[in-house]
């Protein structure tokens, strides 16, 4: 038996987005969230050969910085564990930066061009070959492209009647996204049951939204709101399928094993 989900982008580019999926369990929500962070590959520096480093931090410091700054990954043109070679030459005084690193492959770059390496002063001097590698964060941390992936469950908003008119109204704070299930708000008195509507919209305060309501809050239990932002290596709908994928042939693999 298969399900069907109901994918909807609700904000964002391609570093940074939301977006809702509706007919997902718990489970395969987190499923998607650890496939997003463990299982898509990224290039990232991985060995560092110093060929001169006057400056005044170790060459094992160097390398873990370097190993932080992120790359673009074409994923369809490089295959886990293949390498490209990096090269970085520069002298003070001045600031190395991630832009200043040259690459064997025009598909492989820094994601970032201003992401500072080390400041060197007069006559210091940093030259280094280095070789990247393209592998999932599930093996090491620094090739997790997804840096920033949650999600919450979707949360329906309904105005149930008006508050008494001598009730204080304290402020009511959600964040991210709800489903408004009422067509009367303050906003909108024409909106349509079921819209989205982002909560800094009107600054994350129910009461905003509806002034003098009483509103009821509750989380619709196959819904989930994903925010999901990426290190440049590649876009967050490119992260999305390409975990979505992942996640499809492992189900697959284990179906295969369990199958009689």
């Amino acid at each position: 038996m298969t399900n069907d989900f109901e994918v909807e982008f609700i904000e964002g580019g391609d570093r940074e987005a939301r977006f809702l999926v509706r007919g997902a369990s718990p489970a395969v929500a987190n499923g998607i969230r650890r496939a997003m962070v463990a299982d898509v590959p990224t290039f990232s520096i991985d060995t560092v050969r110093f060929v001169e480093n006057t400056s005044v931090m170790f060459d094992e410091m160097i390398g873990l910085r370097l190993g932080l700054v992120p790359l673009t990954t074409p994923l369809d043109d490089f295959e886990v564990g293949d390498t490209v070679t990096l090269a970085l030459d520069v002298r003070g005084p001045g600031t190395a930066y991630s832009g200043d690193i040259e690459s064997s492959d025009a598909l492989v770059q820094p994601a970032d061009e201003n992401i500072p390496i080390i400041e060197l002063k007069e006559d210091q001097h940093l030259q280094f070959e280095a070789d990247a590698v393209l592998d999932r964060g599930k093996s090491h941390a620094k090739h997790q492209g997804g840096v920033s992936v949650g999600y919450r469950h979707l949360q329906r908003v309904e105005a149930v009647g008006d508050a008494g008119e001598f009730d204080s109204q304290e402020p009511n704070i959600l964040r991210g996204v709800i489903e408004e299930a009422a067509a009367e708000h303050a906003a909108d008195e024409n909106a349509t049951n079921g819209d989205l509507v982002l909560t800094d919209t009107f600054e994350n305060d129910l009461t905003n939204r509806y002034p003098g309501k009483e509103v009821e809050v509750h989380d619709v239990s196959d819904a989930f709101v994903f925010h999901v932002e990426t290190d440049g290596s590649f876009t967050v709908e490119e992260l999305v399928l390409r975990a979505a994928g992942s996640l499809g042939d492992r189900a697959a693999e284990l179906e295969e094993k369990v199958a009689i």
